[in-house]
């Protein structure tokens, strides 16, 4: 394990890779651009980083052996870690959907550019420091924030409640649901729009703000991912339906209240 450390803006990255060129090339120039690198060459060092320090983004292998990117991706989503950006290779689509679908929050495909994953983790960066009015100052089992003040933090619908400065997500019985940046983000968005038709068009601007592009339809793998963890049957969904021709609309009514 390495460590390199910039200044420029005091940003934490935990680079995982098992292949030592990937992760001293990334180590140097992530630490050139003033981020704080950290480097692990698997499951086992990262999980030691991860209890022994915060980070606000993980540059996550796919392939690796023992335990696969997949598998420690998981378990940063369960442990409500912060955001995690795969590397892929071409070959790996399937693997990737899936990634996505355990919580990843963005993914590049290898061979890539340094500049190009830089770009991607200074966006996603951007989207989890303006998703939310306050900043999660650590990651576990139940993170936690700044002061909450007497804002409505509690969002309930249908049997559930998202804490919106906790980013809790909680079950009627109790049962607390992780969901990843992205999930909590579209979740919050329907949410504050209740049984209101919205185009994915008017969710990638709500969810993405000037990152997103055109033709993008990540919203639909992002919906389907949140379907999964608020539908009883998520292939005949009432809570989150599709209007054909229009987007997608949340059916139920939403009560807020303060936490």
């Amino acid at each position: 394990m390495s460590l390199y450390t910039g200044d420029m803006n005091e940003k934490s990255i935990l680079v995982v890779d098992d292949h030592q060129e990937i992760r001293d090339l990334l180590g140097e120039y992530l630490g050139r651009q003033g981020f704080h690198i950290s480097l692990a060459d698997g499951g086992e060092a990262m999980r030691k980083l991860l209890a022994d320090k915060q980070f606000d983004l993980i540059v996550l292998d796919l392939m690796m052996p023992g335990e696969d990117g997949l598998s420690l991706c998981q378990y940063v989503r369960e442990i409500n870690g912060p955001p995690v950006i795969m590397l892929t290779a071409m070959n790996e689509d399937a693997d990737c959907v899936v990634g996505l679908e355990l919580g990843a929050d963005d993914y590049v495909t290898k061979p890539f550019s340094p500049r190009v994953l830089l770009a991607r983790i200074k966006t996603v960066l951007r989207r989890m420091s303006h998703s939310n009015g306050s900043e999660v100052k650590s990651y576990g089992s139940k993170p936690q924030h700044l002061s909450i003040g007497t804002e409505l933090s509690q969002l309930k619908f249908d049997g559930w409640c998202l804490d919106v400065f906790q980013r809790q997500l909680l079950s009627d019985e109790g049962v607390l649901v992780s969901l990843s940046n992205a999930e909590f983000i579209l979740l919050e968005v329907f949410l504050n729009n209740p049984r209101r038709v919205m185009s994915r068009d008017q969710l990638l601007v709500l969810t993405k703000g000037r990152e997103a592009e055109p033709f993008d339809r990540s919203i639909d793998n992002q919906v389907s991912r949140v379907r999964k963890k608020l539908e009883v049957d998520p292939q005949q969904p009432t809570l989150i339906k599709t209007v054909w021709g229009g987007g997608y609309m949340l059916t139920s009514p939403v009560t807020k209240s303060r936490g």
